[in-house]
């Protein structure tokens, strides 16, 4: 359905169609992710035709009109192009103060946050917490804007003198497939995803779970294509009208997993106490208006 739908409507009104009728095809044809999100005006601009030639292409297709045949054609891309809908469909509401989109947008993340505390299994996060703690080497598989969210928890999980391994780099998927082939059962993967699901990251969790480590996955829900391949999953709310996901809920669920671990690390205090060391000379002390601080007064505050 979708795009091959389109494409095959076209393919057996393509004798019937006249000239500029077929001028609208080609570009179909050619782009039909692109046009998928474009307006009659765009559309008829693009293929170098007027709009009323454009509306009365897609119904020569069979279509009640232009937004019947676009729609028909956004079928199959929902997932890709679910930003762009939501952003257009924002666009075309009207205008919005600025402050009106930070008070949406805030409470968008509150709502999310939420919505993810009130999910979250116990079980779930004892078993997550429990994979991290014993495991040998943490490495973080999340691509996109996943790999930011990866980053994060790198930085979490390091402060707690845990060995995380960033998979993402600028070497691609393939460094991250080359540093799993050194691990095992005694390391674990956690493997990070949200719509628009890469297919990098589901990738590399297949592969963590051939070589038998533990995978944790951190996605949006069990219908996740994450979910399968993961031994605990912790599900946060990511939904958002002003970009693909909400990286807030995400990011309170990392914070939440880290704090919970350091809770239950023996080692936990010891390296904060050697971390506070090491970045006391680059502190800025409120005090003297210098660089620097005594490693006791930073640690206490």
């Amino acid at each position: 359905m979708g795009s091959h739908s389109v494409a095959q409507r076209i393919a057996q009104a393509r004798p019937q169609l006249s000239r500029l009728h077929r001028q609208v095809a080609d570009v179909v044809l050619a782009q039909p992710l692109q046009v998928a999100t474009l307006s009659i005006d765009e559309l008829a601009a693009r293929a170098g035709v007027s709009i009323a030639t454009a509306n009365r292409f897609a119904r020569a297709l069979g279509f009640d009109g232009y937004p019947a045949f676009r729609g028909e054609l956004v079928r199959g891309f929902e997932a890709l192009l679910a930003p762009v809908e939501q952003l257009r469909s924002q666009v075309e509401s009207g205008p919005a103060s600025a402050a009106d989109v930070f008070a949406s947008a805030l409470e968008e993340c509150r709502h999310n946050i939420e919505a993810t505390r009130q999910s979250l299994s116990a079980g779930a996060c004892e078993a997550a917490v429990r994979l991290l703690r014993e495991a040998r080497t943490v490495y973080i598989a999340g691509y996109g804007a996943s790999a930011w969210l990866g980053g994060l928890l790198q930085h979490g999980l390091e402060t707690y003198g845990a060995d995380a391994r960033l998979l993402a780099s600028t070497a691609g998927a393939t460094h991250g497939a080359r540093a799993l082939a050194r691990s095992g059962p005694q390391d674990v993967v956690v493997a990070i995803s949200f719509p628009r699901y890469l297919a990098d990251t589901l990738a590399l969790a297949e592969q963590a779970r051939a070589r038998r480590v533990p995978v944790l996955a951190i996605t949006d829900h069990g219908a996740s294509p994450l979910a399968p391949l993961a031994d605990v999953a912790l599900f946060a709310q990511a939904r958002s009208r002003f970009s693909p996901n909400c990286e807030s809920s995400v990011l309170a669920l990392i914070e939440a997993l880290v704090g919970a671990l350091s809770l239950q690390t023996h080692q936990a205090l010891q390296a904060v106490r050697g971390t506070t060391e090491v970045i006391a000379p680059w502190v800025w002390n409120t005090r003297t208006g210098r660089r620097g601080v005594d490693p006791q007064d930073l640690f206490s505050a």
